[in-house]
């Protein structure tokens, strides 16, 4: 490994970060908040340590696959150590452990909370932990790779360990262009969710906030209802629809730019993204309307919302559907495993790997009839390499036995099944909310510590897609190249 290029990298990241929480600390200073030292002195504790590892001399400028597993997994974990601090020191947590779980669920756009009220919060640690729902969503790392070619460094290994889903895909030639296409894009979605809901009556501030964890599919919210706050059917169908847009692969909204719409609507992750989204509202607002509802419109809108919010992984509710039938939490649970599609903020196993293992079995079947035909498996026109496939279900395998585990960890908690199940499925698909102990109107607070550390080390999991991890455990990782 390269430890002077990775020891560089991440010097810069932490750079970046400080810069990044100074927004916050202003809004601190300008409300009057008690976190505004908290945040100072994170920022220049940040920016020293930066400095002190971004000055290292690097070997060569050349990143190879285990130097990107390092920088991205250990910019992940330093980053949330420090984003923690502010939270902390100011008090707003009563354990340093919960604290990293606050802000580690930000980064990784999860939005589980342990936070009883978060409404007696000062404005900066509000803007802060829903800041890093944005930040973590495109990636610290995307942004970074936009700078790195300033440094001398090729980045692409970092790209690829960053990218969530299967492939990592470059929308254009150079890797800078690429960062640099995502963020446009990204900052452009944004501006226009924060003027429709300035529009709808929604004050600046919550705007931007709820703004972040919409884009970012992460969840937080300024209020201990969510969304639910705000009783406008305007403004959840705005969140609503800007939450299924930012499930969507951004390089699409580049082609489309490009005037290829019609290969948009091709893409098969797309239509079966949507597909499901469309079944799974008819399914849950029929089964409302029979069971709990009087009128199908409301049954339609909350169906609508929370399908959206869970299918991508954000994670906002403005009903507690803990409360809902059986039938339609059974279909929220089967969405929190889903995801919504490769190459957006979202997270879960992303629908493009449920493609494959459809076309995987269909392929099956169609091999009992003609066994000695050649049937490869095709996306969007493309014959998808043995390699991707079997990665896919390596990690599809990796993802249920880490989730299996896990679970019956939790259930020494002495929580019921339906509990650690659906505590486990919110933290490692990144969703937010579960159901039961963990529910909309509830949170994860009354877990042990050594459960929240448990839980903290799943988000992280689920946002770097498990083997950018693990990877980095094996000792081979750590030998110095020479």
């Amino acid at each position: 490994m390269n430890y002077g290029i990775v020891l560089k990298v991440l010097g810069i990241i932490l750079l970046i970060e400080s810069f990044l929480m100074v927004p916050s600390y202003i809004i601190s200073v300008f409300t009057k908040g008690n976190d505004a030292s908290a945040f100072l002195f994170t920022i220049l504790l940040t920016a020293l340590i930066g400095v002190v590892l971004a000055s290292r001399k690097k070997v060569h400028h050349r990143i190879i696959a285990r130097d990107g597993f390092a920088i991205v997994t250990l910019g992940w974990i330093f980053a949330s150590i420090l984003g923690a601090l502010p939270l902390y020191l100011a008090g707003n947590t009563t354990t340093y452990i919960d604290a990293l779980f606050e802000i580690v669920s930000g980064f990784t756009t999860t939005g589980s909370t342990i936070l009883a009220n978060v409404e007696i919060l000062p404005r900066g640690t509000l803007f802060w932990r829903s800041f890093t729902h944005w930040i973590g969503g495109m990636g610290i790392l995307v942004f970074t790779l936009a700078l790195l070619p300033s440094f001398g460094i090729q980045g692409f290994q970092i790209f690829k360990a960053e990218s969530p889903g299967p492939v990592a895909g470059k929308i254009a030639p150079r890797i800078k262009d690429t960062a640099k296409i995502l963020y446009v894009t990204y900052i452009i979605i944004t501006l226009i969710q924060v003027i429709l809901l300035l529009m709808g009556g929604m004050n600046l501030f919550d705007s931007f906030v709820f703004t972040f964890g919409t884009v970012g599919t992460g969840g937080f919210a300024p209020y201990n209802s969510s969304v639910g706050a705000y009783p406008s059917t305007y403004i959840h169908l705005v969140i609503g629809t800007f939450m299924i847009l930012s499930g969507v692969n951004f390089s699409l909204y580049y082609m489309g730019y490009r005037g290829k719409i019609r290969d948009v609507f091709k893409d098969e992750e797309l239509r079966l993204y949507l597909i499901i989204i469309v079944l799974a509202v008819l399914a849950i607002a029929l089964n409302l309307f029979f069971t709990n509802y009087d009128s199908m419109g409301l049954a339609l809108r909350d169906a609508y919302f929370q399908v959206s919010s869970i299918m991508t992984t954000t994670g906002y509710a403005t009903v507690d559907f803990d409360l809902w039938p059986s039938f339609s939490k059974g279909i929220l649970l089967l969405l929190m495993f889903t995801g919504a599609s490769a190459g957006s903020t979202a997270g879960g196993m992303k629908v493009i790997r449920i493609l494959v293992m459809l076309k995987m079995i269909k392929r099956e079947v169609g091999k009992s009839f003609h066994p000695r035909a050649m049937m490869p498996i095709k996306v969007n026109g493309r014959i998808m390499q043995n390699e991707t496939v079997s990665g896919i279900v390596s990690f599809m395998a990796l993802y249920l036995f880490i989730f299996v585990v896990s679970s019956l960890l939790i259930m020494l908690e002495g929580v019921n099944i339906e509990s650690a199940i659906a505590s486990v499925a919110a933290t490692l698909g990144n969703i937010g909310p579960g159901l039961d102990f963990a529910g909309p109107t509830r949170n994860f607070v009354y877990y042990s510590q050594p459960a929240k550390f448990l839980f903290t080390i799943l988000m992280l999991l689920g946002r770097l897609e498990l083997f950018t991890v693990i990877s980095l455990i094996a000792p081979r990782s750590w030998r110095r190249d020479v």
